[in-house]
């Protein structure tokens, strides 16, 4: 995609955030907008800014659970209606969990795996035949550094996030010969409000824990700014990047990964043990 200005650019988790920073972004590029999160007043107010802070552009900001597989083929449709299609599809909405597989509970389980992984994928299902429609069109999925390695207390999100890969992989290979470009993206510690909106119970330690407790810690360690996450994605898409890693320390944990496949589990232990020690 040669440019993003006058392209429509449809995004999930616009409240706060990555999605939040993109948005902003993409309109001081002269984006027009499609933006949607759960929280409604976080959505309405990112959508302000976009307007005063773009170059004039239409905003359409809406209340989504994306979940709800009727509500995103509702959204995808008004998108339609409203904008003339998409031409960009950013499935960025996620939620966080901390728990032992062991302890985890079903239900949050089935909480975070509706967000992370059917959000992705009612968003590409939904908006696929739009984008067909476009002479040139991108899909953005977020996985994280957790889809490329495995970290105690988070299997759920872990799960959530490999699932991501490996369906955002198997769609770009579908899509090559295609207008539409695919792009997975896997952020390392961002500077976001995901760990405080999250569900947290237990650390690596097996000690009960608080939301205020885990964010701070994650607020504490996360490097990159939500600005610098959505300027490299927003760069990706215009490269038409198959890959991002961001952060320095996503780089670092893909190396890991690949050097050490089978033993990266001490290296990742100690760290977290490290990180949780009082």
């Amino acid at each position: 995609m040669k440019t993003l200005e006058n392209k429509t650019v449809a995004i999930t988790g616009a409240a706060s955030g990555m999605g939040r920073a993109l948005a902003l972004h993409c309109a001081r590029l002269g984006s027009k907008l499609a933006i949607c999160d759960i929280d409604e007043a976080g959505v309405t107010d990112t959508a302000a800014r976009a307007l005063r802070e773009g170059r004039g552009r239409e905003v359409d900001a809406i209340k989504l659970d994306v979940s709800s597989r009727e509500g995103i083929y509702a959204w995808a449709a008004r998108v339609q209606d409203k904008l003339g299609g998409a031409d960009v599809i950013v499935n960025n909405a996620g939620v966080s969990l901390s728990a032992s597989i062991e302890k985890m509970r079903d239900e949050d389980f089935e909480w975070l795996f509706g967000i992370n992984f059917w959000g992705v994928v009612n968003g590409c299902k939904a908006f696929l035949p739009q984008l067909r429609q476009k002479p040139e069109a991108h899909i953005v999925n977020l996985s994280s550094v957790f889809g490329i390695i495995g970290v105690p207390t988070q299997g759920a999100y872990c799960a959530s996030k490999f699932a991501v890969r490996g369906y955002t992989e198997t769609l770009r290979q579908e899509l090559a010969r295609s207008s539409i470009g695919v792009t997975c993206v896997h952020p390392g510690g961002i500077k976001t409000e995901i760990a405080r909106r999250g569900r947290h119970y237990e650390n690596v330690h097996g000690d009960t824990v608080d939301t205020h407790t885990v964010a701070t810690d994650f607020e504490r360690a996360a490097r990159t700014t939500a600005e610098d996450a959505a300027a490299a994605i927003a760069g990706a898409i215009l490269k038409n990047k198959r890959r991002l890693l961001i952060g320095a320390d996503a780089v670092a944990i893909d190396v890991a990964a690949r050097s050490l496949p089978t033993n990266y589990d001490t290296l990742v232990d100690k760290a977290m043990r490290a990180a949780t020690r009082r």
